[in-house]
């Protein structure tokens, strides 16, 4: 019934009621029990327990008396530890008032009286708010006070300034020492704002002074003005620049003053009176002003004027006048030198004009020197077939007459006019592939290019000429696959071994080798002949260029052109190693196709058949006759059977009369009356219902026929032929491509 956390005050006012209700309910029993032995026994009992609150209520009230005593001497010992404290101080238990000290009561003496216990913070604010002895403060009450009841406890402060009348300063600090209780500290700061103030003072004096001495040092002249337009510091070079006397400028002139004064006496020539009064407006509306003006001593003047941040104005003057000369004696020189250059304009126009008459001359006599190349070209390209024709039919004649004549006083010289001939295929031949290679019509074709396969053919057709030469010719096959142009890589392949063996003397040895690097291969051709210098090597591929010391007769110099020319358009890389008296090493850098499988056609490796009869039935279509009776000579001579014919028409009469197919075709590709080769062998298996072996002898070199030719089944032997190469390609052909029954 009686909390003991309740005062004192409160617990004794509870047991008070207590007894009286006791003492009324035994009263009530008296009255109305109907024993006197039981009022007694109830009387005797209510008594004791009267006796025993009664001793409660005693101890409680000395407890209570002790602890009145102890929170009024806590209370003096806290009133005297606040009147000890420098500065004032006051104590707010649950935002009421509950004690201060003297000089927090005697700070603001007008509002002492309202600053009494229990008065909220908020009203002990607004007191001293309407304080008279207070002048300023930095900051505000309530914002304050909002920030140090948002603060933790006991760490965080907030402080305000305020200013007492006769310039006192206090800052007023406030912090939360729990939840509900505030203290708020007076620190009195009038020692310390005065001091700032002093210093402060002393600062800007010097800092005026320093000023004033910067002005004084400057080239520039300088004079300030103050919002009311007054002057307020200045140094000597505005005023001699401006030319002004010393009773003009001095502390508190007008600003009007001085421009009347300056527009009067005409100190600035171009600055009528009307418009020097114009300036005091455009620098109002434009916050600045620059001009440049000529001063009645001739000197020239920059004048700048800006608006300070408090609204005075900053003039400054700076002497230009050499700067002005300069840029006068600039601007005559730049007039001279445009003159100078419209001059020379004009005659670079002329110079231009006929520079440009010249050029349409040079491209006139361009277009017709390309016109002219263009022409050669077309001609040489398209009379290929006709000026290999007789270079075939004499090698197939010479042929003939070398095997007939073999054992007789004529074979030394049969055997020089091969050779002679020989050349002249050489040298037909390099004259061919440049004209190829300079006409746009005419594109390499890079594919995927069997090295083995051509080597092996060099291998075959050169033997012969190194055996002649009393050479070793050796070569090292390579089965692997490099992207190039198959033609024009084995005419490269052939000059550089022809080369070899001509510059090698008799007992010397050639060796035909491939290198891999990487992804690229290197097919190199070593020789022991008579090696190239140093300066000689930087120029043998060039047209008709030929080292000092190549014996005369020994060609033309084209033969490297070719190689030089070949490889550019096919993007290959072309070196030499060589030493005059050793020897050399050609060597032709290709890019390597990987994971690509020789196939039998491609890797085949036919041997020179032994001499034996040629017991087929060869069918031979030739337009030439010269090359016809030339050819079917020398297959007879082989013992083989000849049908010869010079179209299509008379080929199928030869096959029709003969009722079988013959055991291999050799037909020229360019036929009369717009016939080739192609169709004629693909009419040739359609009549017979047999897939006839065949090969296609033409001087075309693309590679659109070498296509053909493997789909269709044909292969491609280019004019003149060489027989040591077409013996073994028919005995090939025949034998392992025997005729097939022609799919339906």
């Amino acid at each position: 019934m009686i909390d003991p956390d309740e005062p004192l005050e409160t617990q004794v006012a509870r047991q008070a009621k207590i007894i009286d209700a006791l003492m009324r309910r035994a009263n009530r029993q008296h009255e109305v029990g109907g024993s006197a032995y039981g009022a007694f026994q109830s009387a005797i009992a209510l008594q004791g327990q009267i006796w025993a609150k009664t001793r409660d209520l005693e101890r409680t009230t000395d407890e209570l008396r002790h602890a009145r005593d102890d929170t009024q001497r806590m209370r003096k010992n806290l009133a005297d530890a606040l009147s000890a404290m420098d500065g004032g101080v006051a104590l707010f238990t649950a935002g009421r008032l509950e004690v201060c000290n003297d000089i927090f009561l005697k700070l603001l003496p007008d509002v002492s009286e309202r600053l009494q216990p229990g008065l909220t913070v908020e009203d002990c604010f607004a007191a001293m708010s309407e304080s008279r002895h207070l002048s300023s403060v930095e900051g505000n009450f309530d914002a304050a006070l909002a920030q140090a009841r948002r603060g933790r406890v006991g760490t965080s402060v907030v402080s305000l300034v305020i200013e007492l009348a006769g310039d006192r300063w206090y800052q007023i600090n406030l912090q939360r020492t729990s939840a509900e209780n505030l203290v708020l500290l007076l620190t009195e700061i009038t020692p310390i704002v005065r001091r700032n103030r002093s210093e402060k003072e002393s600062l800007i004096d010097r800092q005026a002074d320093y000023l004033q001495a910067v002005f004084e040092n400057m080239t520039s002249g300088v004079c300030t003005f103050s919002p009311a337009g007054e002057v307020m510091m200045y140094n000597q070079q505005f005023r001699q620049l401006l030319g002004l006397p010393y009773t003009m400028l001095q502390h508190g002139t007008d600003l009007q003053r001085l421009l009347d004064f300056v527009a009067q006496h005409r100190l600035i020539a171009e600055a009528a009176e009307h418009d020097i009064h114009h300036w005091l407006d455009r620098l109002e509306r434009q916050g600045r002003l620059r001009r440049r003006v000529r001063h009645a001593t001739g000197r020239m003047l920059d004048l700048h004027a800006h608006r300070l941040p408090d609204g005075g104005v900053l003039l400054e003057l700076k002497d230009v006048t050499l700067e002005s000369r300069a840029t006068e004696m600039l601007e005559n020189r730049v007039t001279e030198r445009t003159a100078e250059l419209t001059r020379a304009n004009a005659q670079l126009r002329e110079q231009f004009d006929e520079m440009a008459r010249v050029e349409e001359e040079l491209r006139v006599a361009k277009e017709r020197a390309e016109a002219a190349v263009s022409s050669k070209t077309r001609f040489l390209a398209a009379a290929s077939h006709d000026l290999l024709q007789p270079i075939n039919a004499a090698k197939l004649l010479i042929a003939t007459l070398m095997d007939t004549t073999a054992d007789t006083r004529f074979a030394p010289m049969v055997e020089r006019l091969d050779g002679s001939f020989c050349s002249i295929e050489q040298l037909l031949h390099s004259l061919l592939d440049i004209s190829r290679l300079e006409s746009t019509d005419q594109a390499l074709t890079p594919t995927e290019v069997c090295l083995g396969a051509l080597m092996r053919s060099v291998w075959e057709d050169q033997t012969p000429l190194a055996q002649r030469k009393g050479v070793q010719l050796d070569v090292v096959p390579n089965m692997c696959f490099v992207r190039s142009d198959p033609v024009y890589l084995l005419r490269s392949i052939q000059n550089l071994v022809v080369n070899a063996i001509q510059y090698t003397a008799p007992g010397g040895r050639v060796l035909a080798g491939c290198r891999r690097r990487g992804n690229t291969v290197e097919l190199q051709v070593w020789d022991t002949g008579i090696g190239i210098s140093r300066k000689d090597q930087k120029r043998i591929f060039e047209e008709f260029a030929r080292a000092d010391n190549v014996p005369l007769g020994s060609g033309v110099g084209l033969g490297l052109s070719v190689v030089d020319r070949t490889c550019r358009h096919l993007g290959h890389k072309v070196r030499v190693r060589s030493k005059p008296g050793v020897g050399s090493v050609f060597s032709i850098e290709m890019e390597r196709v990987a994971g690509r499988v020789v196939d039998e056609q491609e890797g085949c490796n036919v041997a020179t058949p032994a001499e034996c009869e040629m017991d087929h039935i060869v069918l031979v279509i030739e337009n030439d006759p010269d090359v016809l009776f030339a050819l079917t000579g020398k297959l007879e001579q082989w013992g083989a059977s000849v049908l010869a014919a010079r179209s299509l028409d008379e080929a199928l009469g030869h096959v029709r009369d003969m009722g079988m197919a013959p055991d291999i075709i050799l037909a020229d590709y360019q036929l009369d009356n717009g016939e080739t080769g192609d169709r004629a062998i693909r009419a040739l298996r359609d009549e017979t219902g047999v897939r006839i072996p065949a090969i296609m002898i033409t001087a075309n070199r693309g590679n659109a026929l070498l296509k053909k030719g493997a789909t269709e089944g044909f292969s491609v032997l280019t004019k003149p032929v060489q027989l040591s190469r077409l013996r073994p390609l028919m005995e090939w052909k025949i034998r392992w491509q025997a005729p097939e029954e022609a799919a339906e």
